[in-house]
């Protein structure tokens, strides 16, 4: 069992930028690639950003490329999403999720492709 838990959420104005961490517990995250999901009001919770379990392998969806950066640090099990030039459609709580991966440069493919969940970090982004 993994138990995950997300801060770094809150309140910002457009073009500034937050850092959410994510903190792993119960096991190591060296067998999972992790992802970040959000999901704004109204809408289907999607996959944000994913990182494989090695090689660094990353995937963003478009409408965060070039504004975030997900990475993890294996050793603190840990994973980070920096935002930067945050935007008000930015605005969702945020997921931290984990899927073990035998593919070492494997990473998340969507919504269902999670073994576990942490319950979220709300990001809001003014205009």
């Amino acid at each position: 069992q993994v138990q995950l838990v997300e801060s770094g959420g809150g309140l910002v104005q457009a073009g500034g930028s937050l850092r959410l961490s994510c903190a792993a517990s119960g096991r190591t995250l060296d067998t999972y690639a992790m992802g970040w999901f959000r999901q704004a009001p109204g809408k289907e919770r999607e996959l944000v950003a994913s990182i494989s379990r090695s090689y660094g392998i990353t995937y963003y969806r478009d409408s965060v490329k070039g504004r975030f950066t997900i990475s993890r640090d294996n050793a603190k099990n840990t994973v980070y999403l920096q935002m930067n030039s945050l935007k008000p459609e930015d605005t969702a709580v945020y997921y931290c999720a984990a899927r073990r991966k035998w593919d070492r440069g494997a990473t998340m493919s969507g919504v269902s492709d999670q073994d576990y969940c942490g319950k979220g970090t709300l990001v809001t982004v003014s205009s």
